[in-house]
């Protein structure tokens, strides 16, 4: 989807539960971050199995999530 956010540098970029996208300071050594703030509103439906993130354009793609990999020893 279409949303082309410019992104600053020290924030963390995020799609939210609601689907919109949302970006809150990120900590950095003993400062703590700051709270979530919404930047653009879109309303994703999600897909069971596919991961949605922010691309280098500011879009939002998803990606079929991978599953496997190693047996966690118990």
């Amino acid at each position: 989807m279409k949303v082309g956010v410019k992104r600053e540098k020290g924030y963390l970029y995020y799609i939210d539960k609601q689907g919109d996208v949302s970006c809150a300071k990120m900590a950095r050594g003993n400062k703590k971050g700051g709270s979530p703030k919404k930047v653009a509103k879109c309303g994703i439906k999600r897909k069971a199995g596919y991961l949605y993130f922010l691309d280098k354009k500011g879009d939002v793609s998803c990606a079929k999530m991978k599953r496997g990999g190693k047996k966690k020893k118990k």
